[in-house]
């Protein structure tokens, strides 16, 4: 377990040694967000009855930032140690490949959670929440926020396993975080959208994981809650066992 632990302990070190970056940054981005778009849309959308529209976009912004930077938390790390080569002294120790996966997933979650609690607490300032939340469920708040940093954590050290450059880090994230993220309903709900796209969207797991979150905050959500809920834990066990098999191969990082 020490091991593991003085992984993971650097793992937190690593993002928080540069806070302004990793999470004062993603703050203040999902704060222009709710600003622009509560703006513009505040008077004009109306998604859940009797909940404001501003008030619907913050679960989905806080999400958002949970599953975004759980994501580059454990891509950047992997990238970085093998372009400046001290990936050689994670791989040295007696590590087991389950100590590894747990360290850079855990403190991706950590790093996904610390943003999301982040931009709900500075969003809520601009609504009036309490009024909103008579119908909320708690558990299932804790449960997506979970389940969700593990999944986008499992996937960004399967990127940074995958990657050998930037530019490919980059072309997954732009090619398949971002337009996964942003098509999941934060801002919209998917039944507003043609047969086509609300058909496409019920392939996104990004959307199961908002969508269930949101349920937590308003008690009303595009898809039962169960529902979303197994979606979600079947592309984590999936993703898991890739990961898993990755390390255990060392598949473009012992080879």
């Amino acid at each position: 377990m020490i091991g593991f632990q003085t992984l993971f302990y650097k793992e937190i070190l690593r993002f928080w040694k540069v806070a302004t970056q990793t999470i004062t940054a993603p703050i203040l981005t999902a704060m222009l967000y709710l600003l622009i778009f509560g703006h513009v849309l505040e008077s004009h959308v109306q998604v859940f009855k009797d909940v404001p529209y501003t008030a619907f976009l913050i679960p989905g912004l806080v999400m958002m930032s949970v599953l975004q930077n759980a994501f580059a938390n454990a891509s950047s790390s992997l990238i970085q140690s093998k372009i400046t080569g001290n990936l050689i002294f994670i791989l040295l120790p007696p590590l087991s490949y389950w100590e590894i996966f747990g360290a850079y997933v855990l403190a991706s979650m950590v790093r996904g959670l610390t943003v999301g609690l982040g931009v709900f607490l500075v969003t809520i300032w601009f609504v009036d929440m309490p009024a909103n939340l008579s119908n909320a469920a708690p558990g299932w708040i804790v449960i997506f926020a979970l389940s969700g940093a593990a999944m986008l954590g499992t996937m960004g050290l399967i990127a940074g396993i995958w990657a050998e450059k930037f530019d490919q880090l980059a072309a997954f994230q732009n090619f398949i975080i971002m337009p996964a993220t942003f098509l999941s309903g934060v801002f919209y709900s998917i039944h507003s959208l043609p047969p086509v796209w609300l058909a496409i969207s019920r392939f996104n797991p990004f959307f199961y994981m908002i969508d269930g979150f949101r349920y937590g905050f308003f008690g009303q959500s595009d898809v039962d809650p169960v529902q979303s809920l197994l979606i979600v834990t079947i592309f984590l066990i999936f993703l898991a066992g890739t990961a898993l098999g990755l390390l255990k191969s060392g598949y473009k990082l012992r080879n």
